[in-house]
């Protein structure tokens, strides 16, 4: 055993756990923790900060995958160790769990985990696993040695399926990156065409590897007919049966944790707001808005389990909108500011979160009920219906409704983090305290806040009485996307005739001068057209002949004018 000091990252959401094993390994020789954190996010930004000054400063990640219980959360936590064996391919990983599912076991170390150790292991035995990873080795808890089944296959078997399954990982967390790519607005022609390429080299290479690696026995197993296949209980086959009602192909914790898993790889990119539109997360810091965000997507992804659970229908989606947004936002507040965290303000200490949340009409008629499509988002990736977006129907299963859904995803994240930003500003915009934790450096002089609340203020003016009104017009939404360059807007058809036969005031008018204006500019411009084109006949034709005629005479006089003058020279030379 190799006696190099252990320094490790410890990942877990559980603040008494982390707390509690952080202080036990601390009276451990030779082992430090370098850093205990929540989240994932947080965890990439300190091994990227590390691996520019000292590479070597972590050795080990030991990790919780996220809320176990929680199916999207286990996807993620799946995705997070493909990044870290894309990104860090020589650092160990040690899956340190409360998960005891066999093939989330399996499915764990064919992606390039080192290690397991259910949460409960003897302090001594968990520091054993902790070195026995870090010099290379693997360790798994005796107790689940057998993950495969007892009708276990051979040892070159075993080797060939996690081979198999190891490089289908790896292909399938690149070809969602690819993908990811492709789905953004306003891509170059030429780049687009580049990654459609890589795209179907990835999935050439994907089904080769399948047809490769597969052993003749499963080959013969998929090629079943279902008649020769063992009867099903009646309670099973009833079940199969609803749930190929609602899809042939994908279950729907299937579809949200792919389109979830696109989300969070994308959340990677950068997140400067790259619109001429200001946004309330702009004061943030970009560390603090990627955990923001990543926050809403897991609480996103608990509510839709539990409407799941609930068996909730597509009317009853379209009624209770406006609650689950609010339940979205209230919940992001609390968990991002943390329920019972207190700040000072003069001599008194005030709940920040009781706080904020007394904002909340304001929030809902500024920001939570002008959020677009969230219904189509919810219906499909609860009930999987059809997405009806931009004029156009998109079967489930297909890769547009997949685009359509991540853009639609996006703007509901980065619009519920708009909300939570907003009582901030309106209520701890100049607290020092607010500003040290989450403001970026530009936006921390209260002039720069001031400015920067007086730019909001004018989106919401500008918004309300001519952008808005004049996106029902157009019969459009505006949503904003998260793009490698940062984030974007565009646009994507939907009916809004019902919006428009309520506009009044000053938007009504505003509608009306869109109409005014469409209808007058042919004529305008046709009239332009005319007098420029006589304006032009003027200046060449008319005032242009006149210059060159007057032209033309000044340079015959002076040419008379010195003929002239030789004459009279001449004769003056003559001898009388």
């Amino acid at each position: 055993m190799s006696d190099r000091p252990l320094k490790l990252l410890l990942i877990d959401q559980d603040p008494i756990f982390r707390l509690g094993l952080r202080v036990a390994l601390e009276a451990i020789p030779n082992l430090e923790a370098i850093a205990v954190v929540e989240t994932d996010t947080v965890a990439l930004q300190i091994l990227a900060e590390i691996a520019e000054k000292d590479p070597n400063q972590v050795n080990l990640v030991v990790l919780e995958f996220g809320n176990c219980r929680s199916t999207t959360s286990q996807q993620l936590g799946f995705q997070f160790c493909r990044q870290l064996r894309v990104l860090y391919p020589n650092l160990p990983i040690l899956l340190l769990s409360s998960v005891q599912e066999q093939g989330l076991l399996l499915a764990a170390k064919s992606i390039g985990v080192n290690g397991y150790c259910p949460k409960g292991t003897p302090l001594p035995e968990l520091v054993a696993a902790m070195q026995e990873v870090t010099d290379g080795g693997s360790y798994w808890f005796q107790d689940t040695e057998a993950i495969i089944t007892p009708n276990s296959p051979l040892p070159f078997s075993k080797l060939r399926n996690n081979l198999r399954l190891s490089g289908i990982a790896n292909i399938d967390a690149t070809l969602a990156a690819v993908t990811a790519q492709l789905q953004v607005p306003g891509l170059p022609v030429l780049d687009r065409a580049i990654l459609a390429g890589r795209r179907r080299e990835l999935l050439a290479a994907r089904w080769l590897l399948n047809r490769l690696l597969v052993s003749s026995q499963e080959r013969q197993e998929e090629q079943i007919p279902v008649a020769e296949q063992p009867p099903l209980t009646p309670s099973l086959s009833s079940a199969i049966q609803q749930r190929q009602t609602v899809s042939p192909l994908l279950s729907p914790g299937t579809l949200q944790s792919a389109l979830f898993t696109s989300c969070v790889t994308k959340l990677q990119f950068s997140l400067q707001n790259v619109t001429d539109i200001p946004l309330e997360i702009d004061i943030f810091r970009e560390d603090k808005k990627r955990e923001l965000l990543y926050l809403i997507l897991q609480k996103l992804a608990e509510q839709l389990d539990e409407l799941r659970t609930s068996q909730i229908e597509i009317n009853q989606l379209y009624e209770l909108k406006n609650t689950l947004i609010c339940d979205l936002w209230q919940v992001a507040i609390t968990d991002f500011f943390g329920k019972f965290s207190r700040i000072k303000i003069g001599n008194r200490n005030i709940e920040i979160v009781n706080l904020l949340l007394q904002n909340i009409e304001v929030v809902q008629r500024d920001i939570l009920n002008r959020i677009p499509l969230v219904c189509e988002l919810y219906s499909y990736l609860l009930l999987q219906t059809e997405l009806n977006i931009d004029n156009t129907s998109y079967s489930v299963v297909s890769a547009e409704a997949k685009s359509q859904a991540l853009m639609i995803l996006e703007n509901l994240l980065i619009q519920v983090a708009n909300g939570v930003v907003q009582p901030v500003l309106n209520y701890l915009a100049d607290v020092e305290e607010m500003k040290q934790k989450f403001y970026v450096r530009q936006l921390i002089s209260t002039r720069e806040i001031e400015r920067f609340r007086n730019d909001l203020s004018w989106k919401y003016r500008l918004k309300n009485y001519i952008n808005e009104p004049k996106a029902v017009f157009e019969s459009r939404y505006e949503l904003f996307v998260i793009a490698p360059r940062g984030i974007a807007n565009t646009s994507v058809y939907a009916p809004r005739n019902q919006e428009l036969v309520k506009l009044s005031n000053i938007p009504l008018i505003v509608t009306l001068l869109l109409e005014f204006s469409d209808a007058i500019a042919p004529r305008l411009k046709s009239l332009l057209a005319f007098v420029g084109s006589g304006i032009v006949f003027i200046l060449t034709q008319i005032v242009g002949r006149g210059l060159g005629l007057i032209g033309r005479g000044i340079l015959q006089g002076i040419g008379s004018v010195s003929s002239v003058e030789k004459n009279f020279r001449r004769n003056s030379d003559r001898p009388k």
